[in-house]
């Protein structure tokens, strides 16, 4: 029995047809599940930290570092009043009034803030150990169990979007540690569709992107496909293959369609975007793909635009000195490196409440809860104007009221080099396509379709299965 697997960045399913008849596996009551996985553990015990010579030389160092940083902005704020008193009222009043007043903090804050800084980060340090050699396998929930198992609080790791992390440059350690995530959650996948298709499953052909994200280009595509084949055979597969998931999708729609029709079919995850050019429908047995195009963009990447630009005004951004990299740190749940530098970076320093909001969202669970707030923000406004995101979880009363202008231009971005990729197919085609087949969790997008008559004005927009056109394709051509 071979089947289909579509591992996402954002949510994952299976499939196979028998018989002509198309069966998708359940994950729970679903047909797919978030590709987030919680491994729980053994936590160390942390009150064995001791402050070592070693230690006590990092402390000195961060000290003359936080020096450094606050004569620095010192000295930008300097130069902005200097600058603000140059100009004409009352535009020098109300620029001198957005200039926040520096506080000169004495060497004893500089060295608890250094100390807490050394604790976390060796505590860090003990947490990823115990990962990498005491994690339970066997108790390992995925999806949405997984992410509200984190939340509230079980002791564990939680790893989300793993196929986001595949395609960039990892120490030995890390990608054994990704290798192992991969493997438990095909294994998962694997084990539930043999058990509801009532027989051993060993066989699949996986779903890739045309490209992956990646920090080394064409080797990290390599290196993406390295580990999920070596996963795959370690979950228990004895057959693997891989299909771009654009082709996947025209088999899905080529299963569905009567007459023969030229279609670009553009598939809009969470973290890639990927066109296909193909014949589909007709006699043949299965759709032509004739050229494929694809950028590492997606659904994640306005998550995070819309967090920055909806939401991160009330911790600071904007508003206070603190880098604007700590935002982004804090709103990419995805990259484990990210939300590591964020937790370890002190806020204390950061005028209220901006720094005290910071601190609370470095707590365990919050970016997590953030991140799922917004990306519930972001679909519900697909249909609706406006609405607000609570934030109790951080202060009493918080809350982020966001409209569909905001989540507009939260998406700009992204909607530029949808465009640029667009443009470039439609000027390598001789002949534009006579439909465009539109699947992908950001195909619900209001703007997605718009774009695409602006580019295609002539073509039909077809809107596909948005959760399950990948993998419905994928099950079709499994079963070749």
């Amino acid at each position: 029995m071979r089947i289909g697997i579509d591992f996402g960045t954002s949510y994952s399913a299976a499939g196979a047809v028998i018989d002509g008849e198309l069966h998708l596996i359940r994950f729970g009551n679903e047909l797919q599940f978030r590709t987030t996985v919680f491994f729980p553990q053994r936590l160390p015990d942390l009150s064995e930290f001791e402050l070592t010579d070693a230690l006590h030389d990092e402390v000195r160092r961060l000290v003359g570092e936080f020096k450094r940083d606050q004569a620095r902005q010192h000295a930008e704020l300097r130069a902005r009043r200097e600058e603000a008193m140059k100009r004409p009222e009352p535009q020098r009043t109300a620029e001198l009034g957005m200039i926040p007043s520096p506080r000169m903090r004495s060497d004893l804050e500089f060295e608890r803030d250094a100390r807490a800084l050394v604790r976390r980060r060796w505590a860090a340090e003990e947490m990823r150990k115990a990962m990498l050699e005491g994690v339970d396998l066997q108790r390992a929930l995925y999806g949405e169990e997984a992410v509200d198992a984190f939340i509230d609080g079980g002791a564990g790791q939680l790893v989300v979007s793993p196929k986001s992390m595949l395609g960039y440059k990892l120490e030995a350690r890390a990608r054994d540690t990704l290798l192992g995530i991969a493997t438990q959650l095909l294994r998962h996948i694997r084990l539930t569709a043999s058990a509801q298709l009532g027989t051993e499953v060993r066989a699949a052909i996986l779903g890739r992107p045309v490209r992956f994200r990646s920090s080394m280009k064409e080797a990290g595509g390599v290196q993406a496909l390295e580990i999920l084949t070596d996963a795959a055979y370690a979950a228990g597969f004895d057959e693997v293959e891989f299909l771009e998931e654009p082709a996947a999708a025209a088999y899905g729609y080529h299963a569905q369609t009567r007459h023969p029709r030229r279609t670009l079919i553009v598939d809009i995850g969470g973290g890639t975007t990927d066109m296909a050019l193909a014949d589909v429908g007709g006699a043949t047995t299965a759709p032509i793909v004739h050229d494929s195009w694809g950028e590492p963009v997606g659904g994640t990447d306005v998550d995070i635009e819309l967090s920055m630009r909806g939401v991160m005004p009330l911790f600071g951004k904007g508003v206070t000195n603190t880098p604007v990299h700590r935002f982004y740190e804090a709103s990419a749940v995805q990259d484990l490196q990210r939300q590591a530098r964020f937790r370890e970076t002190s806020f204390e320093h950061v005028d209220a409440p901006y720094g005290q909001r910071l601190e609370t969202l470095k707590q365990r669970g919050h970016t997590v809860r953030l991140n799922r707030a917004v990306e519930r923000a972001k679909i519900t406004l697909s249909d609706a104007q406006d609405l607000t995101v609570d934030l109790a979880f951080i202060e009493d009363g918080l809350a982020a009221p966001i409209d569909a202008a905001r989540l507009n231009d939260a998406a700009s971005p992204f909607l530029y080099q949808l465009r640029t990729l667009m443009e470039r197919a439609r000027d390598e085609l001789e002949h534009p396509p006579e439909t465009v087949y539109l699947t992908g969790g950001m195909s619900r997008s209001p703007y997605v379709p718009a774009l695409v008559r602006t580019i295609f004005p002539d073509a039909d927009v077809i809107a596909g299965n948005a959760s399950l056109g990948v993998v419905t394709g994928l099950a079709h051509a499994a079963a070749f």
